[in-house]
C-alpha cells in the first residue's frame, strides 16, 4: 500500500493544473508544497500575459503548448469567472533594421498556426496608439492579460472539489525509488511519503530534485540556471491601450509594455544571470529600462519609472544560448514507470499549464 497514489511537488500553476487533471480523471492526488501558499515563485512573478504562440520552434513543446493551451486558457476562463480581458499585443519595429526581424517573427507565428496577426505601417501604429514610437508592427489580437492567482485559486478548488489534498509549509528533500515499484519521498519535516507515481513539478528546483537520481546526468537532464527579470512599474497612466513589445533580444522578449487588469503599466522583463534565489530589484537597473523603452515610446519622463518586482526564470539553456523548449523527463528517458520530472518551464508555462496537465497525464 501507498501513502498516496500520485504525489506532485509544486503548488505553482502547473502544479495545480497538472494536479486538477488527474484528480477530475479519478486520480487520487497529494500536492505538496514547501511554502504556506499556492504559486509564490514563478507563478506570481510574471507578467501575466496570455500568449498567442508566436516566437517558439515550430513543432517544441513551447509552440505546441501554448497554442493548446491559450485556447484551454480563454474557455477556462469563461466558465469559471476569472478575470482577464483579451487585450492584444503590438510586436514593433523600432527602426528600419528591424523590419526583416519583424517579417520573421510573422513567417514564425504562421508556422505555429498563429494565423491572426495584422501588419500594421507607421500610420495606422499611430492610429492605435498615437504615443507609439515605431516604424511598422504586428497586431496579436489574441494576446490577452490574466488575474493569474484567481486563475490558480480556480485550479486548486477544481483540484480539491475532486479529492485532491494540498500539504503546505512541506518540502521534498530527496526521494528513491522503493523496490516494490512506486517512490518515497522524504520530507523536510522528517515525514516519509510512499506514492506510486512522482511528478516533479518545482520550478527552479526540479533540476535539483531530479539530479538526486544518477540516471539524470546519464539520460541527459541538464542543470537549471536562473534568469532573474526585473520590473519597473510606471508612475501614473500609460497612454497605452495594448501590450507592447519589442523585436526579442536574447534570453527572453525584451523590455516590453503590459498593463495589468486595472490600467497599470509595468516595464519588464529584463534578463540578469544569477546564481541563488534574489527576488530584490536594484533600482540602478532602471538606466537601462529608459532607453530601451524610449526607443519605442520617445515620450517617457524622466523619473517616471519605480522598482517593483522580480522574478527568476528556470533556464536550460546557457547565456547566449536562446531559449531552450520545456522538457518533460518521463519514462521515454529514464524507463521508470510513473515518474515525470517537468524541467524549464518558463514562459509561456502559464498560458500552457492547462495544455501541458494534459500532457503530463497521458505520459503517466
Amino acid at each position: 500500500m501507498f501513502d498516496a497514489e500520485t504525489v506532485i511537488v509544486g503548488a505553482g500553476v502547473v502544479g495545480l493544473a497538472t494536479a486538477r487533471a488527474l484528480a477530475m480523471h479519478g486520480h487520487e492526488v497529494l500536492v505538496i508544497e514547501q511554502h504556506q501558499i499556492i504559486g509564490s515563485e514563478t507563478s506570481a512573478r510574471n507578467s501575466e500575459v496570455i500568449h498567442a504562440g508566436i516566437y517558439y520552434p515550430k513543432n517544441s513543446f513551447k509552440a505546441q503548448l501554448c497554442l493548446e493551451g491559450k485556447h484551454l486558457l480563454y474557455s477556462h476562463c469563461h466558465s469559471h469567472g476569472v478575470p482577464h480581458k483579451r487585450i492584444g499585443k503590438l510586436i514593433v519595429a523600432s527602426n528600419e533594421q528591424q523590419l526583416d526581424a519583424l517579417s520573421a517573427i510573422k513567417a514564425q507565428a504562421e508556422d505555429n498556426d498563429v494565423n491572426d496577426l495584422i501588419v500594421l505601417d507607421q500610420f495606422e501604429l499611430r492610429q492605435l496608439e498615437p504615443e507609439l514610437g515605431a516604424v511598422a508592427g504586428l497586431l496579436s489580437p489574441s494576446t490577452g492579460i490574466i488575474d493569474s492567482h484567481a486563475f490558480m485559486l480556480s485550479l486548486q478548488g477544481d483540484a480539491e472539489n475532486c479529492g485532491c489534498q494540498i500539504a503546505f509549509n512541506t518540502s521534498a528533500d530527496s526521494w528513491r525509488m522503493l523496490g516494490r515499484g512506486g517512490f518515497e519521498i522524504q520530507c523536510g519535516d522528517g515525514t516519509r511519503l510512499s506514492c506510486r507515481n512522482l511528478i516533479v513539478s518545482a520550478g527552479l528546483h526540479s533540476s535539483h530534485l531530479l539530479g538526486q537520481d544518477p540516471a539524470f546526468e546519464n539520460m541527459g537532464g541538464k542543470p537549471t540556471r536562473y534568469a532573474k527579470g526585473n520590473y519597473f512599474r510606471l508612475s501614473g497612466r500609460a497612454p497605452f491601450s495594448h501590450l507592447i513589445y519589442p523585436v526579442p533580444e536574447p534570453g527572453g522578449l525584451g523590455v516590453h509594455l503590459t498593463l495589468d487588469l486595472a490600467g497599470q503599466a509595468r516595464f519588464g522583463p529584463d534578463v540578469e544571470w544569477i546564481d541563488q534565489i534574489d527576488y530584490e530589484v536594484d533600482p540602478a537597473r532602471g538606466e537601462k529600462f529608459y532607453a530601451a523603452i524610449r526607443s519605442y515610446w520617445p515620450g517617457l519622463a524622466d523619473s517616471a519609472l519605480e522598482p517593483d518586482y522580480a522574478g527568476i526564470r528556470p533556464k536550460l539553456a546557457t547565456p547566449g544560448q536562446g531559449n531552450a523548449d520545456f522538457e518533460f523527463w518521463g519514462p521515454q528517458h529514464h524507463g521508470v514507470a510513473g515518474l515525470v520530472g517537468l524541467l524549464g518551464i518558463e514562459s509561456p508555462g502559464l498560458t500552457a499549464s492547462l495544455a501541458i496537465a494534459e500532457h503530463v497525464r497521458k505520459l503517466l
